[in-house]
């Protein structure tokens, strides 16, 4: 079987050779905003957005225009969020995902309008979760943690420390995040990696915002185990890496694992074969830790994050624009729907480090403006597309 060949980038690491966890990766000193978007990004697609620029207009018009930005927003918060598998049952799911979309959408819109009631509004869905909630039940608990807990240190990290206005209670809210949300996220899990991704991604976020550098180091030693164990690389072996804990100790395993793939090719995750929604989460996990890494002093986008996150935005990219299911891969069939996932990545690898990324560079500039999928991804054409920063 043909591989993909490994690309060696600006001088790096040799891409492609697993990285070992560092010891310590909390910063001496936490960087704010700093979770996914640091405030020079956020300066930058506030100057293109008055300028009246593209993509950045159109991106900020789409998320203005949606009901995440609406003023008359009411808060739906619960004690008790109980999510089952799919979401079904579905007691405050979906209403404490959105909230959470919500809260980070007004803090972009006050950021770029300056209109206090933006942030206005952003600190009173965050106040009406904080003084409400005390759990997560259910088979999802895990996931739904991770996706809210995902958006709420976004939009407080912006709030805590661009609004001059004040914040009464934020201190209540840091409690629940740390209450509430780190306890379940950081201890990961062993579900479709898109679950420890994205739930490794909420703890890493609340460590920033709380700056907890116990938790983030934690947070991130199992984000790089994850991430070697999502996405494979030839280099790898004849079969993928593994999660320790999981036990995955034979080639059968392994391959039940990975939906019953048993070719191995430089870009497959582990989802490929279930669907790319669900291999879309991941890799948006992957961008997210990656671009917050960045933004508190180390890099991962040299090391074998980057060209896993690289490889799979490229292999998945090219399927999603619609080349031929080779028989080999996922029995000749695959079900597509990657989502707006690119931005980050893309804007990280082919921007700012100039590597060529032909089909991811065709989807991502196909979907733009790069919208919400109402779960925990919100907005990344404006935040990301093209920033330099």
């Amino acid at each position: 079987m043909r591989r993909i060949p490994l690309l060696a980038a600006a001088g790096a690491l040799l891409l492609g050779v697993f990285t070992a966890p560092a010891a310590h990766s909390a910063p001496s000193t936490f960087v704010h905003p700093g979770v996914t978007v640091s405030k020079a990004q956020l300066d930058f697609a506030r100057t293109e957005v008055l300028a009246g620029a593209q993509p950045w207009k159109s991106a900020y018009d789409q998320m203005m225009a949606s009901k995440y930005a609406d003023l008359n927003r009411t808060p739906k918060p619960r004690a008790t969020v109980e999510c089952g598998s799919y979401s079904n049952p579905n007691y405050g799911c979906t209403d404490e995902r959105e909230d959470a979309i919500a809260a980070y959408t007004d803090a972009l819109a006050w950021y770029v309008t300056k209109d206090a009631r933006y942030a206005q509004k952003a600190i009173q869905i965050m106040d009406a979760w904080s003084a409400t909630i005390t759990s997560h039940t259910n088979s999802n608990a895990p996931l739904q943690t991770g996706w809210a807990g995902s958006s709420w240190p976004k939009a407080a990290e912006i709030i805590r420390y661009t609004y001059t206005g004040g914040w009464a209670n934020e201190s209540r809210f840091a409690t629940m995040l740390r209450n509430v949300y780190l306890p379940t996220v950081i201890k990961g899990s062993n579900s479709n990696g898109n679950w420890e991704l994205t739930m490794t991604e909420a703890a890493v976020g609340i460590s920033v915002f709380l700056e907890d550098k116990a938790s983030y180091d934690s947070a991130m030693a199992r984000f790089r185990t994850r991430t070697a164990a999502y996405v494979y690389l030839a280099s790898d072996g004849s079969v993928p890496k593994t999660v320790p804990s999981q036990n995955l100790d034979t080639t059968a395993k392994i391959v039940s694992y990975w939906q019953g793939q048993s070719t191995f090719v430089t870009g497959l995750t582990q989802e490929t074969c279930r669907d790319f929604t669900h291999t879309g989460y991941g890799i948006s996990s992957i961008s997210h830790v990656a671009e917050t890494s960045r933004i508190q002093g180390q890099d991962l986008y040299g090391t074998d994050v980057g060209e896993r996150l690289r490889q799979a935005l490229g292999f998945q990219a090219k399927y999603q624009l619609g080349t031929a299911v080779p028989s080999w891969l996922c029995g000749g069939s695959l079900n597509l729907g990657l989502g707006p996932v690119t931005e980050v990545g893309y804007n990280a690898l082919h921007n700012r480090l100039g590597i060529a990324m032909t089909n991811t560079q065709t989807l991502t500039q196909n979907q733009r403006p790069a919208g919400s999928n109402n779960l925990f991804v919100a907005w990344e054409t404006l935040t990301h597309g093209d920033n330099p920063n």
